[in-house]
């Protein structure tokens, strides 16, 4: 099986269900490092004046208040699904609202999204609204010393293929392992091809091209194991994926896209 790992985004949905214990977290090996970076927060958001926390977790004025407030109530918070929680353009134009369950359990199984203080969450893990970035500063903790080497053995232990499609913030946060006779992994560039054919990368609408991207490999069942069976797979939707390298791969996003 492939996993793809996405990053998260700064926009959020609120509302949700009523807290539960019997959720337990895909990778428990995450649970310490989670629980560092949690109390860092909390420290952070009741021993510092507004002004101060909103620079920490790089907040603009406007969105200021809100979002300390997400920070401030997480013990009570309502949750749902990481994949419905987040909003954004990426999220938007995957709309994992609008697929069936058979597509949704793929996403469960296949995406996993990197969080600065979740670690690395299965799509289907549940969580509160809250804000905290990859370049978020917290009172004694590094976010990058703290995520980096835990992810990074988590995703080894998967065995699985990995297609790496977070930002390089992210992917600092949980840095792929290195590949191997076992587990293949490949970082992913989004391009876009002009009319005289030449490729060019893309910037901010690269981020709809992963959600539409991600859309149509998880409605089509689950993910091949290999990373030519998942050039293949892309290439019969529609999609052009392709190596670019050792360990990398080039999205070509179509121009009806």
């Amino acid at each position: 099986m492939t996993i793809i790992l996405l990053p998260p985004s700064e926009t959020k949905r609120d509302g949700g269900e009523p807290a539960r214990d019997d959720l337990a977290p895909r990778f428990p090996t995450l649970v310490d490092p989670r629980r560092t970076v949690r109390r860092a927060l909390d420290e952070l958001v009741a021993g510092s004046d507004d002004e101060v926390i909103a620079r920490a977790l790089k907040v603009g004025h406007r969105a200021a208040a809100a979002e300390l407030a997400r920070d401030r109530a997480l013990d009570e918070a309502p949750m749902m699904p990481a994949i419905d929680r987040y909003t954004g353009v990426l999220y938007d134009a995957l709309d994992a609202g609008s697929l069936g369950a058979a597509e949704r359990q793929v996403l469960g199984t296949s995406v996993l999204v990197q969080s600065a203080l979740f670690g690395l969450l299965s799509a289907l893990e549940h969580i509160p609204a809250y804000r905290l970035s990859a370049d978020s500063r917290l009172p004694g903790v590094s976010l990058k010393r703290v995520w980096a080497h835990a992810c990074t053995e988590a995703l080894a232990r998967t065995g699985e293929t990995l297609v790496d499609l977070r930002s390089a913030s992210y992917a600092a946060l949980g840095p792929l392992p290195n590949a191997s006779p076992v587990q293949e992994v490949a970082t992913v560039s989004v391009v876009a091809r002009d009319a005289d054919g030449t490729t060019r990368a893309l910037n901010h609408f690269n981020k709809r091209g992963k959600g539409l991207f991600v859309r149509d490999l998880v409605s089509a069942g689950h993910l091949p194991a290999t990373l030519d069976d998942l050039c293949a797979r892309a290439a019969g939707l529609g999609w052009e994926l392709r190596r670019a390298g050792k360990d990398s791969l080039e999205l070509v996003v179509p121009q009806d896209r």
